[in-house]
């Protein structure tokens, strides 16, 4: 890797784990700063209880990756969006194999002046296409796309 290549980013997140895997714990932080020392545990991750998990983030950041290439797209073709608001759903299965992710459904409402229906789905599609997170993970991606009035 090439400090001096600007096309080549790195991201650095990183984690601790203390314990056994049902009574441990442990704590997620990103080199930024954004998360520092966030506790995250079994209960977190495959229970309800409050904190966070590797499954959330992932969600977050789909969402966040999404509502910035549809913003993108919308620009690209002279649409600029007033708003948009999307949320990741994302499925996790467990099984004596071991847990799985099974399925993302993506969820975006916008607010785009002067684009038809059509014209905002052909967008939504295009940018769930080239999203990184959403080629970044190896199961379907669902999409409910609604224009705003």
């Amino acid at each position: 890797m090439n400090p001096e290549d600007r096309n080549h980013l790195v991201r650095i997140g990183s984690a601790q784990w203390t314990g056994t895997l049902a009574k441990g714990q442990g704590h997620l932080s990103t080199a930024s700063g954004a998360l520092q020392d966030q506790r995250y545990a079994f209960a977190t991750r495959f229970a309800q209880e409050r904190g966070t998990n590797p499954e959330e983030l992932i969600a977050a950041a789909h969402a966040g990756c999404y509502c910035m290439a549809l913003a993108y797209a919308l620009g690209q073709a002279d649409r600029p969006p007033e708003q948009i608001e999307a949320t990741a759903s994302l499925s996790l299965q467990l099984s004596p194999q071991g847990p799985s992710v099974t399925g993302v459904r993506l969820k975006v409402r916008a607010r785009v002046p002067g684009i038809s229906a059509a014209e905002f789905a052909q967008h939504a599609q295009s940018a769930k296409a080239s999203c990184l997170v959403s080629r970044l993970l190896n199961v379907e991606v669902a999409l409910d796309a609604m224009l705003l009035d």
